[in-house]
């Protein structure tokens, strides 16, 4: 190479691996912030996701991988952890050619195995969003490897800002612990929102009236935990009156364990995550 070239600069070009709810929601917070649809490319096999992506975004969609990538700056991928090999291998001389920066959001695929199955020497930022990313709320945990430089992290941290908040991590051996905390944690607040629904109807209370209960409350409770900057411990506190219904109601939780049982659960997500790396390995 002539040393006195310039090396060009990485394309503004952004391609989506997968064109499925998240990367829908990604595409959506992208375009929605200001990002010129023209820049964005989506593969995804399905001709209905493809004139869907089109029609609502405006981004340039293709059924090949290959097609999406070609020349792209940024890849993203949003493809199921089961065929997340078999994808990156047949990408591994494109990658080679044109180094791009590399996110994933898929669960239990490390930096490590995507580098490798991409042939090695790029800059991967290993992400995990939440649901609720789908309406702009959600929140993400990174880990970029060494070969991330600072505009890497930059373009990273803006492509899953436009999802919601986004918390970096140092340790990818910790990335299975945001995954057991986060991504799947909407689903525990589901789980705790409807034994509070069938409670309630157990209690006598219309089913609809206890469904509207139950969710309001959560999102009144979810709200003050954002927004008060208050430790939970302390807003739970402040609503726990000596001797009233709500200590009755805590010391049951208390009594059945309920702690460690999130405990218990968190720990068993954590260790599956990692199970999930090991079998795609």
């Amino acid at each position: 190479m002539d040393p006195t070239r310039r090396a060009e600069p990485p394309s503004p070009d952004l391609a989506f691996i997968g064109g499925g709810n998240m990367a829908r929601s990604l595409v959506g917070g992208l375009v929605a912030a200001g990002v010129d649809p023209a820049t964005i490319r989506v593969a995804d096999p399905s001709e209905a996701a493809r004139t869907a992506l089109a029609g609502d975004f405006g981004v340039r969609v293709f059924a090949s991988a290959a097609d999406a990538a070609a020349g792209a700056g940024t890849w993203v991928f949003a493809v199921k952890p089961q065929v997340m090999r078999e994808v990156c291998t047949g990408l591994s001389d494109a990658a080679q050619a044109t180094r791009p920066l590399v996110v994933s959001i898929a669960a239990g695929i490390t930096a490590t195995q995507l580098d490798r199955w991409l042939g090695g020497g790029l800059p991967v930022v290993r992400a995990m969003p939440n649901t609720p990313a789908l309406l702009g709320a959600g929140v993400t945990g990174l880990f970029a490897n060494a070969r991330v430089d600072a505009a890497g992290r930059t373009r990273a941290g803006q492509l899953l800002a436009s999802a919601g908040v986004t918390v970096w991590i140092d340790d990818e051996s910790r990335m299975d612990a945001v995954t057991a905390t986060s991504g799947s944690g909407p689903a525990y607040v589901f789980l705790l929102a409807e034994a509070m629904e069938d409670a309630a109807i157990a209690e006598g209370l219309p089913p609809d009236a206890a469904r509207t209960l139950a969710q309001q409350t959560l999102l009144g409770a979810a709200r003050m935990l954002v927004e008060s900057g208050e430790a939970p411990a302390e807003l739970r506190r402040r609503v726990t009156s000596p001797g009233g219904t709500t200590q009755a109601a805590i010391e049951a939780f208390e009594a059945g364990g309920f702690c460690d049982l999130v405990a218990c659960a968190i720990r068993a997500a954590t260790r599956r995550g990692g199970e999930l790396s090991a079998a795609h390995d």
